[in-house]
């Protein structure tokens, strides 16, 4: 059986890491097994949706190197649901019920102040026709509910969570269909999925009374349902749920320099008992996929993780994956130099400038002053052709007997006008021999 699962955002806003994280698992799954990944466009939310979200999440998915091997749109299958309600309706497995949204706030109310669950308790199933009749003519507009089959527990084995078990009875009957005709979430993600062949769901513990009403539609429906696997939620650093989790996305993954490989490696380790390391690929995160790796504990999304993720990653980073990316006339030497201290790609520049352009330093010590007048002389006589910087510190120590500090911090601050860098063996030659020698003596002054 080829495996195909599908990722179905709603385009009422930007993508946010929980939904990303959602859209990498299946695909995962999907890629490990050969299979078939999908992506869904659920906008039967008319007014909410928009087409500049719709083409923000094809560029993000595309971003981060998930591209869909097919697409479809909820607005474009009101026609196939339209025909799959009817024939619930005609089963007896759908409803009309028509309390309004105060009522039935009220009866929830009640309920709670008896000490009982708020479960719908089906009123409208004992309307008669002329009952019903009667409330249509005084303006009513029904809205639908799915029944729910009382008959024994609905269990299923959650590719995470193991076994469940859940008592219908106990469960409202889930409203499906809106008075003004608009569909809900439950009834048209299962009519998609059977007509879609989705044979793997994973998404978040949040869908877990979800999936329990929507095993029976799909056993409504005459069909088998999908293997459902439902992980913990991300929690922040802090360990609680994040609003920030809501609002972070490829937007400001981008603005902060971070590396779409980085936040893949991130996403589909955390909640698993696997260690967290950077990948070079997605396909190579995806052969090591496996949802029983994945545990129960709410899965720990730090930015500050994901940050040093991103450095490991940029520092193993060859020249030609970023050479696009580089200032004009940055060769593949000057990114080996660099590479190890860099945080985010675009932090090259500024390194690039530093080899380019003498660097502003502040005060020199008036002990250091000579010592680099006799640098200056000494980078002149060395030979440049290998290893200067071995050359000049070893002829420098000879002739004044620094080590140390003492030695290297005066020449790399003349050099670069910074305490810390790249290895100034790298970055030296880099430099050059008469931009050395002018930053060594417009320093020593």
């Amino acid at each position: 059986m080829t495996i195909i699962t599908r990722f179905a955002p709603s385009p009422t806003g930007q993508l946010h890491v929980g939904n990303l994280r959602t859209a990498l698992l299946n695909w995962m799954a999907a890629r490990r097994a050969g299979g078939r990944f999908l992506l869904r466009i659920d906008d039967t939310d008319a007014e909410r949706s928009r087409e500049g979200h719709v083409v923000a999440i094809r560029d993000d998915l595309a971003w981060l190197g998930m591209r869909p091997d097919a697409e479809v749109r909820q607005s474009d299958r009101f026609a196939l649901y339209e025909r799959r309600f009817r024939e619930l309706a005609a089963a007896g497995h759908v409803y009309p019920a028509y309390e309004t949204p105060e009522e039935l706030d009220l009866k929830r109310k009640v309920q709670l102040g008896r000490g009982l669950p708020p479960v719908y308790d089906r009123a409208a199933l004992k309307l008669s026709d002329a009952d019903r009749a009667r409330l249509e003519g005084e303006g009513l507009r029904p809205h639908w509910r799915f029944r729910m089959n009382h008959d024994g527990p609905i269990v299923w084995d959650d590719g995470v969570r193991g076994p469940q078990r859940f008592d219908p009875a106990l469960m409202s009957d889930p409203v499906v269909r809106r008075a003004d005709g608009s569909w809900l979430y439950l009834l048209p993600s299962v009519i998609d999925d059977i007509d879609m062949g989705i044979t793997d769901v994973v998404r978040g513990e949040d869908h877990v009374t979800n999936t329990a009403a929507q095993l029976q539609m799909f056993a409504a429906l005459g069909a088998a349902p999908p293997r459902f696997a439902h992980v913990a939620l991300l929690t922040g650093a802090e360990g609680k749920l994040s609003k920030r989790l809501g609002s972070l996305g490829c937007d400001q993954f981008r603005l902060d320099g971070i590396e779409p490989m980085a936040i893949l490696s991130l996403l589909a380790r955390i909640g698993t008992s696997d260690p967290v390391r950077p990948f070079a690929s997605a396909e190579a995160l995806a052969e090591q996929f496996d949802l029983s790796h994945f545990g129960r504990a709410p899965a720990r999304f730090d930015e500050a993780e994901l940050a040093q993720l991103n450095a490991r990653l940029i520092h193993q980073l060859d020249y030609a994956a970023v050479r696009h990316r580089l200032p004009d006339g940055m060769d593949a030497a000057a990114w080996q130099a660099i590479r190890p201290n860099l945080e985010r790609v675009a932090d090259a520049a500024d390194w690039w400038r530093v080899i380019e352009s003498a660097p502003a330093i502040g005060a020199v010590a008036e002990t250091d002053r000579d010592f680099l007048r006799r640098a200056a002389k000494m980078a002149g006589e060395i030979d440049w052709s290998n290893a200067p910087w071995a050359a000049l510190t070893a002829g420098l120590k000879a002739a004044t007997e620094r080590k140390g500090r003492a030695l290297f911090l005066p020449l790399r601050l003349a050099l670069t006008g910074r305490e810390h860098g790249p290895d100034m063996a790298e970055l030296l030659p880099l430099i050059g021999r008469d931009r050395a020698i002018a930053r060594l003596a417009a320093a020593a002054g």
